[in-house]
């Protein structure tokens, strides 16, 4: 892993795979959160 551009792209990889994650967590939290506030499912 001595290369730079390497680095850049395992950076960039795990970053938008993290990200990605991230965003799907954030969208069920966010589903169960509506659902029990106004006990019905979210629009789409």
């Amino acid at each position: 892993m001595e290369n730079e551009i390497v680095k850049r792209l395992v950076w960039s990889g795990m970053l938008a795979g993290v990200g990605a994650l991230a965003s799907i967590v954030a969208t069920r939290v966010a589903s169960i959160a509506y659902r029990r506030l106004f006990d019905e499912d979210p629009p789409e």
